[in-house]
């Protein structure tokens, strides 16, 4: 597994030992902390490597280890570092996904789980909530290297017969969220109205994002792992958008404070509105959310508040 680390990764590992399972997991930890992996640790079910995506040690622990699947959830995953430093975006997000799936090739792996962006590959849609027929109009980088991702997954498909399956994510929440990722702001909020400090929203509060609990995406990664769905792109989200604003409301809610956040102008390279239709999901995986949104974030304020 790659991004073993970090916040998706890291509870994918735990299920993945929780279940019996052996992991190899690597991360360079320039985001991911290794403080998420001690309970997989204890469990003497996880081997840790540390280096970048990009390097030609993941070739060789391909081939030495020789697993049955691999879970590639490494990225850069800041879609306004995107914007900044492209480049970067594009080492990580592109040039790590070819060398992910190559290693697969030469040591005859059968299926790659790739961990896509709901919220970034379609752009600002013109009907909510969106399915995967819809065109896909990224406005970022990252979402353009999520898209390069798919496109190289399915290319090696055909040309390989590597399987495997695009799962887009939601906005994904949860314990041992941090603030970099497309649900960041919760993290953010937490910890800015926990400080005893107004949180700021960067526009009017009226952009919406698709919030999916980590536990479900996980349940999602756990039932491609076998086959089920290779070839597809799946969206993974709750069908729900929840405005910036709303948001706050709930946070302010669990933590205990007034909901009451200051403003700032919108960001460049950010989108209006997204939610995901998971219907497919639902009819060939058998999935669909668990939680709501109310009883995650507040979850998500009490792990922050004791981390």
């Amino acid at each position: 597994m790659t991004g073993a680390a970090g916040f998706v990764g890291s509870h994918l590992v735990d299920r993945l030992a929780a279940d019996g399972h052996r992991v190899s997991g690597i991360d360079d930890l320039s985001t991911g902390r290794l403080a998420n992996l001690a309970d997989a640790r204890r469990t003497k079910r996880l081997s840790f490597h540390r280096f970048d995506v990009t390097s030609t040690d993941l070739v060789e622990l391909v081939a030495r280890d020789a697993p049955d699947v691999v879970c590639h959830l490494a990225a850069q995953m800041d879609v306004r570092m995107s914007v900044a430093d492209p480049l970067r975006d594009t080492r990580t997000n592109v040039l790590g996904t070819v060398n992910v799936l190559d290693a697969c090739v030469r040591a005859g792996v059968p299926r790659v789980v790739f961990a896509s962006s709901g919220g970034t590959v379609y752009g600002d849609p013109d009907r909510l909530p969106v399915s995967e027929r819809a065109a896909l109009h990224p406005t970022s980088p990252y979402g353009a290297a999520k898209v390069a991702g798919e496109i190289y997954l399915d290319a090696y498909r055909r040309l390989h017969g590597l399987q495997g399956v695009s799962l887009r994510l939601g906005n994904v929440y949860g314990p041992r969220q941090n603030p970099h990722g497309e649900a960041g702001v919760i993290a953010i909020f937490a910890r800015t109205l926990l400080a005893g400090k107004t949180a700021r929203i960067f526009g009017d509060g009226s952009s919406s994002r698709d919030y999916v609990h980590v536990e479900d995406v996980v349940d999602a990664f756990l039932r491609c792992l076998g086959g089920k769905g290779d070839g597809r792109r799946f969206n993974i989200g709750s069908g729900v958008p929840t405005t910036v604003r709303e948001l706050h409301a709930l946070v302010a809610r669990a933590v205990g404070v007034v909901d009451a956040p200051e403003f700032a102008p919108v960001r460049p390279g950010e989108l209006q509105a997204i939610a995901l239709d998971s219907g497919a999901a639902r009819r060939s995986l058998g999935w669909e959310p668990s939680w709501a949104l109310a009883d995650g974030v507040a979850q998500t304020v009490a792990w922050v508040r004791t981390h």
